[in-house]
């Protein structure tokens, strides 16, 4: 699998290269240079597969012989052992839970996938006789909620890597946070006085940095990170392979804040999944919807809301999607199209879902939800809607017990960490002072 930059500026990498170096270092993003269609055959049995099968079918077309066979069917199972199954909740609506994972969010997905290739090539590296002491490596992570903890506990305890997760300070929620400060050991975790925009580049500014790059490895845990897509195309296919009997054209729903899991539904469509269309689904931070209605892409700092884990003012995977899709936006017209909702029609939506069914909603989900219905209601009765539910309802436990009336029980993953302490560290959003900070924590140690 070999990659190439958005900016074209990059000597081309191996997705091995690709996975540490996070980053490109003409600041662009990494990109396959060429996507494998999946066979025939494939599709044809894909409803007898199970999600671990499927995704080490996907894992073998996409990273050839970078890692031998039975290494990586080891790597696939032992990341992605929990379930993504899709329920019917309207006659032409169905939800794909992907929250059954350890931090109970989609982002388990692709922590997990890296962290296991990431252990894999660390461990094999610090084998090799002939090579010279192993050099930790170090991750930064910025993260506006799940991300934080799926990377920091897919990490936690992982020979050979250090974590470091960036947060805005006050604009997680507690739980979130408790998922990723209270680890230790390996795992840094800093608040930072800002918004999620600050920590994404506090991040990418040390990435830039010759002085940190030459004193520190660095790789990214982010969506910018290659290894976070590939994963995230897994349960498309598995989607498909539940709902396949049905005969129709399946629109997904993805709710989006920095884009990277709908490039992994991209990603999945280049490889033949058959997707008709993508909902790309956010909350008042509509930078993508406002392109795709108007051709302008306006970065603006973001904006807090219900719906954290998309409070994103400048989605860094926005360059990937236009590098497969084209810059004229109108090249987007029937294959994605954007919706976005506020904060009163986000809580509207989880009470009128739990009045109806009994089925609850998370805030991100919330927002899939609506705009599946509403991207529905013109369609004819041959396409059915898939929304993605990104996280937990007990995650954002006040938010949804004030739209339901009701209090919900905490999940026992969730219950275990929130008696332990925080133990992260407070900081502003000047990058000398992050500079400083691991120059001092990993250089001069």
């Amino acid at each position: 699998m070999q990659l190439y930059s958005t900016q074209k500026q990059s000597k081309e990498v191996s997705f091995q290269q690709a996975i540490f170096q996070g980053l490109p270092p003409d600041n662009g993003l990494y990109v396959p240079k060429q996507v494998p269609t999946l066979p025939t055959g494939f599709f044809d049995n894909i409803e007898s597969l199970s999600l671990p099968e499927i995704a080490i079918e996907v894992s073998k077309a996409l990273l050839g012989d970078e890692i031998p066979e039975a290494d990586l069917e080891r790597c696939v199972r032992t990341a992605i052992n929990f379930d993504a199954p899709v329920k019917k909740l309207d006659e032409r609506v169905y939800v794909q839970e992907l929250f059954h994972g350890p931090t109970l969010a989609f982002k388990d997905f692709g922590a997990r996938f890296m962290a296991q290739l990431m252990g894999y090539w660390q461990t094999k590296q610090a084998a090799d006789a002939s090579a010279t002491q192993t050099q930790d490596i170090h991750i930064l992570v910025a993260t506006s909620g799940d991300t934080g903890g799926a990377v920091a506990q897919g990490f936690y305890q992982v020979p050979g890597i250090k974590v470091v997760v960036l947060y805005p300070a006050g604009k997680v929620s507690p739980i979130q946070e408790k998922q990723f400060s209270t680890l230790g050991e390996n795992v840094t975790a800093i608040a930072i006085d800002g918004t999620f925009d600050d920590c994404q580049k506090l991040v990418k500014q040390a990435f830039l940095n010759d002085e940190l790059r030459s004193q520190l490895p660095l790789s990214s845990a982010n969506s910018i990170n290659i290894s976070r897509l590939i994963p995230q195309s897994f349960y498309y296919f598995y989607a498909y392979a539940q709902l396949k009997h049905l005969g129709k054209k399946l629109v997904f729903t993805v709710p989006s804040g920095n884009l990277g899991n709908l490039c992994g539904g991209l990603l999945a469509q280049q490889m033949g999944l058959p997707i008709h269309s993508f909902v790309s689904a956010t909350n008042k931070n509509n930078v993508f919807p406002q392109f795709l209605q108007s051709g302008e892409f306006t970065p603006h700092p973001s904006f807090a809301t219900i719906s954290n884990a998309m409070d994103v003012g400048n989605p860094s995977n926005f360059v990937r999607i236009k590098e497969w899709l084209g810059d004229d936006y109108q090249a987007f017209e029937g294959k994605i199209t954007g919706k976005y909702y506020s904060d009163e029609e986000t809580k509207e939506t989880i009470r009128k879902v739990f009045a109806h069914s009994q089925y609850v909603l998370d805030p991100h989900s919330a927002i899939g939800y609506r705009a599946t219905q509403e991207y529905l209601a013109n369609k004819g009765d041959d396409i059915v809607g898939v929304f993605l539910s990104t996280a937990h309802p007990a995650k954002f436990l006040e938010v949804v017990e004030q739209a339901i009336d009701q209090k919900l029980p905490i999940p026992e993953k969730l219950q275990e960490v929130m008696d332990n302490p925080n133990k992260n560290l407070t900081m502003s959003n000047s990058f000398e002072e992050f500079k400083a900070y691991l120059m001092k924590a990993f250089v001069e140690a």
